[in-house]
């Protein structure tokens, strides 16, 4: 798996632990047999378990050769906190792809528990987990080199300002369900179209973790219309059935180099722009970062459009 990863790390580098962990963990607590957790990871099908106490907090993991050494050594029946692994070896949230693999080489595990800063529970991974997300993230490549060929080849869209991006279909965004106008002209005012289309999607019953990322993405595409574009911008927003598409466009300068853009940290703001809290180079990668879909289509002199979707179903992954 290593090999793989060192052969594709340009394309994953920027991967952390929260993109690819799986939230809904199977949990024990440390006063339970072993006895218990042989049956639960039977049932569930699942060769350890982590151990926590009633607030969440991880106190040591039980394995399948725990129960092994349990049931060859007759105290099967003993309480998990007398034979656990006490100190377990733990992912924390913010870790990266390249220092995941580095443990699972290392360490030889099947998974491992992920942690916050308080060392509280907050997902597992495992090495399926990896190998389904890097599948993902291949997949959401092709098919947006596909579309982005398509849409700068094809004579069949010679226009693409009423068509998705991401889907090719036509969007009429004189009924868009939400449309904000990007007035570029004052900094003092970015933030403003996030905040209006996040009290939108509440006030429509949206789940807060959803309007959470949707939120944080159109606020870093609304700031670099406002500090990039030199021109106004509009930010669109459809409800479409199990999903959101937000798109948000300007008709200024454009993006000379969209992959230098997406690196992490790369920015074209002047100082005077820095020191007002701009401009450290996040806005595209956290536009991918959180949403689940996203394309970028910009030419010199002539404007940017970003779209991105938002699943509100769980098989998005998020």
């Amino acid at each position: 798996m290593k090999r793989l990863i060192e052969r594709i790390q340009d394309l994953f580098k920027d991967i952390k632990v929260e993109e690819l962990m799986n939230r809904n963990v199977i949990t024990i607590t440390p006063d339970k047999s072993l006895l218990h957790a042989k049956e639960l990871m039977r049932l569930k099908r699942i060769s350890g378990i982590p151990v926590v106490v009633d607030n969440g907090k991880l106190v040591g993991i039980v394995s399948i050769e725990d129960i092994i050494k349990a049931l060859e050594n007759g105290y099967i029946k003993d309480k998990i906190e007398k034979r656990m692994t006490k100190d377990p070896v733990v992912l924390k949230l913010g870790e990266t792809l390249e220092k995941i693999v580095d443990k699972f080489e290392k360490y030889g595990f099947g998974r491992f528990p992920v942690v916050d800063e308080d060392f509280n529970l907050v997902g597992i991974v495992t090495k399926h987990d990896i190998l389904r997300a890097l599948l993902e993230k291949l997949a959401t490549i092709h098919l947006h080199d596909m579309r982005k060929k398509e849409i700068l080849e094809s004579e069949v869209l010679p226009d693409i300002a009423d068509r998705s991006l991401l889907t090719g279909e036509h969007l009429n965004k004189t009924k868009a369900d939400f449309i904000f106008k990007i007035d570029y002209n004052d900094i003092t005012l970015i933030g403003v179209g996030a905040a209006k289309l996040k009290k939108f999607l509440l006030d429509r019953g949206i789940p807060q973790d959803i309007v959470r990322r949707i939120s944080i993405a159109t606020y870093e595409a609304e700031a670099n219309v406002v500090l990039h574009s030199e021109s106004d911008g509009y930010i669109y927003c459809f409800l479409k059935d199990g999903s959101i598409v937000v798109r948000v466009e300007d008709f200024g300068k454009g993006i000379e180099n969209i992959e230098i853009a997406m690196k992490e940290g790369y920015s074209t703001a002047p100082d005077e722009i820095r020191d007002l809290g701009f401009g450290a180079g996040m806005g595209l990668p956290n536009m991918k970062r959180f949403s689940d879909k996203m394309m970028i289509i910009s030419e010199k002199g002539k404007g940017t459009i970003v779209e991105m979707n938002f699943f509100l179903k769980e098989e998005s992954g998020k």
